[in-house]
């Protein structure tokens, strides 16, 4: 089957779904400061959220990836080499969920921030009148109601984010599209090659999508729904 390169090709499928789960847990972290930082009473915080929202979100991705790999590099051995720290080289892994991570991060942000609004005011306000600290609240109160209404738009960032993951194989790394590509380049059968890795995708993503209803099912448990 595929000429015998299907078991390389569930390797990369691997480490495909290596950089996409690494992927969201970093951009998860960027999206709750981003959103507290949208949500804070500091103008600067404010204005650097707004900044960093508008800037991802208005620019591409294979850009972005391509920007912070090389040119991120020559800034970091810059200032290695006025150290005298010598040459850094950054791992393509790392490079790529880091720049997919801050990218999603700021879709995340506007995700986890709307989420947040959602909640009653009053409840906040409840907590802090029962003397909760501001952590506890966000614990105890915030965060687990904020899943519920963050479901929705975070599984709509995670597919997507699926699919962003073959822009890493621009950077070299040996994910499953690059995989592929060797491969289709070896026994001139793209069509081939890049249909199973369509339809590999396409598994991923109906897998999450029943994954990832069951999860929101099991969040709006005795929450009752309006009709209009």
């Amino acid at each position: 089957m595929l000429y015998g390169y299907l078991p390389a090709i569930l390797e990369g499928l691997v480490l495909t779904l290596q950089v996409s789960a690494t992927s969201l847990a970093i951009a998860c972290v960027f999206g709750l400061i981003g959103a507290a930082a949208k949500l804070s009473a500091s103008r600067g915080a404010r204005w650097a959220a707004d900044v960093y929202t508008t800037l991802i979100r208005g620019l591409p991705e294979l850009v972005l990836m391509l920007l912070i790999f090389y040119g991120g590099q020559i800034a970091i051995n810059k200032v290695a080499d006025a150290r005298g720290w010598g040459y850094v080289d950054i791992p393509p892994f790392l490079a790529g969920v880091m720049t997919v991570g801050f990218i999603f991060g700021a879709y995340l942000t506007e995700t986890f921030r709307g989420a947040i609004l959602a909640i009653p005011k009053g409840q906040s306000e409840a907590a802090m009148a029962f003397g909760l600290t501001r952590g506890q609240m966000w614990r105890r109160i915030i965060l687990p109601q904020m899943v519920r209404h963050a479901i929705p738009g975070f599984s709509n960032n995670w597919l997507i984010m699926i699919k962003a993951s073959a822009l890493v194989s621009i950077i070299g790394l040996d994910d499953m599209i690059h995989r592929a590509g060797l491969a289709a380049a070896t026994t001139r059968a793209p069509f081939t090659f890049y249909m199973a890795v369509a339809l590999i995708y396409l598994a991923l993503t109906t897998l999450s999508i029943i994954l990832l209803s069951q999860i929101e099912k099991r969040y709006s448990l005795g929450v009752k729904k309006v009709s209009f």
